[in-house]
């Protein structure tokens, strides 16, 4: 453990060390592309022997299809996986059992797919943001009440998608404010949540 003066910084091989038995906790990770947040969130969850591993994406080509496979492969194999992005609080509710942990990735590709279910066939400029993301807030909030009623330690993955230059494309920016505002409300349910930079979890709440 190091203390940053504001914060805790703790290194992959002392994450087993931070949290107890986690039960009934709801945790955040989140951070940039190829940050290490994937490999935080799975130490994390420590020795748990009965995982449910929630995939949110969705194969739409070969490279996604190859992403899929290295995340699957760097996980235990016997970790229990669901591929499904909607209706997470019924999953969460219903597979529970026998589980000891749950983690969720992401968040960020939840609310992707989200919006392009609900954007149907027309076209993203003629979509209505507004409505899209109240509907993707309901979904939000049935996702962290299930997660706050789980006897388990729930840890979800996230993205920071807002540190980068202003989008170009109504939709990305659309996207850009929608997936911020949705992180600020799973940090401000979550029990704990982490940051992580270059491999490098610290602990901001």
């Amino acid at each position: 453990m190091v203390s940053n003066g504001g914060g805790s910084i703790v290194l992959f091989n002392e994450y087993h060390h931070t949290i107890e038995s986690g039960v009934g906790m709801m945790i955040l990770v989140t951070g940039g592309a190829r940050s290490g947040k994937s490999r935080h969130a799975e130490a994390l969850i420590g020795d748990s022997s009965q995982v449910l591993y929630i995939a949110t994406s969705q194969i739409l080509d070969d490279e996604m299809a190859a992403r899929i496979e290295h995340h699957r492969q760097g996980r235990p194999a016997h970790w229990r996986t669901v591929e499904r992005w909607q209706h997470l609080d019924e999953l969460i509710h219903a597979d529970i059992n026998p589980h000891e942990a749950v983690l969720l990735e992401c968040v960020t590709t939840m609310v992707t797919n989200l919006l392009f279910d609900y954007g149907g066939d027309k076209d993203p400029d003629e979509w209505d943001y507004q409505a899209m993301e109240q509907a993707i807030n309901a979904e939000i909030q049935s996702l962290i009440a299930a997660c706050q009623r789980c006897p388990a330690k729930v840890v979800l993955v996230t993205n920071e998608v807002g540190m980068g230059i202003v989008p170009e494309s109504r939709l990305a920016r659309h996207f850009r404010d929608i997936a911020g505002r949705v992180n600020q409300q799973l940090a401000a349910a979550a029990n704990e949540v982490w940051l992580v930079v270059s491999g490098i979890g610290v602990k901001i709440k």
